[in-house]
C-alpha cells in the first residue's frame, strides 16, 4: 500500500503544470507563482484585465514581477520617465483588476 501512494505521489510531481493555451503572460506567471490564492479562475481574469489594459510589452514586464517582486520596487523608484510611464499604466492596471476580479 505505501508503494501505491509513493508511486502516486511522484507521479504527480512528474506531470507538468498545464497552463491554458491562450494564456497571456500575467496569466501564466500567476499560475505559477506560489502564492496560495492563485488560482486559476483569478489568474485568467486577472490575465484578460491585463490583455485589456496593458500592451503586450508591458504585461511581459509585469510578469517578471511575479518571480522577483523587488524588481517592481525598483521599476517604482526609477528616475527614468518611460518607467514613470509604465509604473502608471501598471498601478491602472492593478486598481482594475483588483475591482473586476474580487
Amino acid at each position: 500500500m505505501k508503494q501505491i501512494y509513493t508511486a502516486a505521489f511522484l507521479a504527480a510531481l512528474m506531470t507538468p503544470i498545464t497552463l491554458p493555451a491562450t494564456a497571456g503572460p500575467i496569466e501564466r506567471a500567476c499560475l505559477t507563482s506560489p502564492r496560495d490564492g492563485a488560482t486559476r479562475q483569478l489568474c485568467g481574469c486577472i490575465g484578460r484585465v491585463a490583455k485589456q489594459t496593458l500592451s503586450s510589452t508591458d504585461q511581459r514586464k509585469a510578469a517578471k514581477f511575479f518571480k522577483d517582486p523587488h524588481s517592481a520596487q525598483e521599476v517604482r523608484q526609477s528616475d527614468r520617465r518611460s518607467d514613470e510611464r509604465f509604473w502608471k499604466r501598471y498601478v491602472d492596471f492593478g486598481a482594475t483588476a483588483a475591482a473586476v476580479c474580487s
